[in-house]
């Protein structure tokens, strides 16, 4: 008996993020560490840029509303 694959598992199965490591069933803390590190940036970042965008449009809101 054959088995058979559809192409995209196949594709699938190929396909390798990047930076992505061969799986030895071991996870290296430094990764882990590093990963959270950036995760941290982003979120303050996009944390900061939310903050800006509500007290620009609350300062507008009031300049148009003191006209």
């Amino acid at each position: 008996m054959k088995s058979f694959c559809m192409s995209s598992q196949i594709k699938f199965e190929s396909h390798k993020l990047p930076g992505e490591q061969k799986k030895t069933g071991r996870v290296k803390l430094t990764d882990l560490v590093s990963r959270l590190n950036e995760e941290k940036k982003r979120e303050k970042n996009s944390n900061i840029a939310l903050s800006v965008a509500a007290i620009s449009a609350i300062t507008v809101f009031g300049i148009i509303l003191s006209i």
